[in-house]
């Protein structure tokens, strides 16, 4: 990794397991006769297709930083690990991957993504892509879901009752619900639509950011352990922080504030 190769030869070394060649020139990279890799690290290089058909033990694939515009992962049944942020992908096929517990593919062009059948999942980070919607409902121990920059009008994170971080920060949500998320500690959703926002049963909350919504009023009394609070660009009259001890970082500007209880 880190050097100025253009070309990489490694058709006779079947016994390889772990290649990584990240930060290179390469144009092309043939893996087919290394059956045995369990990690490929390929990224930041100039790959526009990658044929991974015959590499079935893969655990761990990193292919960002690719002008990839396709990527099959249909034969790697063993992946637990994908990652493809920065690349020209519009379409991700992740239904053979019942395996994979950590998805990144973030700053890419995918419209849509059928998380159906990875019910292992537990780190997705999809930002920076121009979804619509997404169906979380099937990936129940989700703890990290990152949905930031799309263009969301909805999210149901009712069935992800083990979230700890939830971002869906930059689209267009008007409602989020996140009673059933008790174990949530960090939540931002600037920059949506929310009128309404309902902290109530979030009480492990220790990091909140709620700017630019339009907010009217923010009751956050039941969250004790916040430590940073983001609530700019919104139109609350008053915010009662009286119960929240724990707080370091307070961001409440361009309100209309004439009542700040701290």
């Amino acid at each position: 990794q880190n050097n100025s190769l253009t070309s990489l030869d490694i058709s006779a070394n079947t016994a390889l397991i772990n290649l990584n060649c990240g930060n290179n020139q390469l144009t092309s990279l043939n893996v087919s006769s290394n059956t045995a890799l369990e990690e490929l690290h390929n990224h930041s290089n100039q790959l526009t297709s990658l044929d991974l058909s015959s590499n079935t033990a893969l655990t761990y694939l990193t292919a960002s930083g690719n002008p990839l515009t396709a990527l099959d992962v249909s034969s790697n049944t063993a992946l637990t690990i994908l990652k493809c942020t920065n690349t020209q992908l519009t379409a991700l096929d992740v239904s053979a991957n019942t395996a994979l517990t950590d998805i990144t593919s973030n700053n890419n062009s995918l419209t849509s993504l059928d998380l159906s059948a990875n019910t292992a999942l537990t780190y997705l980070n999809i930002t920076g892509n121009q979804l619509t919607s997404l169906d979380v409902s099937a990936n129940t121990v989700l703890t990290n879901l990152n949905c930031n920059t799309n263009s969301l009008t909805a999210l149901d994170v009712s069935a992800n009752t083990s979230l700890s971080i939830l971002t869906c920060y930059g689209n267009e949500i008007s409602t989020l619900d996140v009673s059933n998320n008790t174990a949530l500690t960090e939540l931002r959703c600037n920059g949506n639509g929310l009128s309404v926002l309902d902290l109530s049963q979030n009480t492990s909350l220790t990091y909140l950011t709620c700017g630019y919504n339009d907010l009217t009023s923010l009751d956050v009394s039941n969250n004790t352990g916040l430590t940073n609070l983001g609530v700019h660009f919104n139109q609350l009259t008053s915010l009662d922080l009286s119960n929240n001890t724990a707080l370091g970082w307070i961001w409440c500007n361009n309100n209309s504030l004439t009542n700040l209880n701290m």
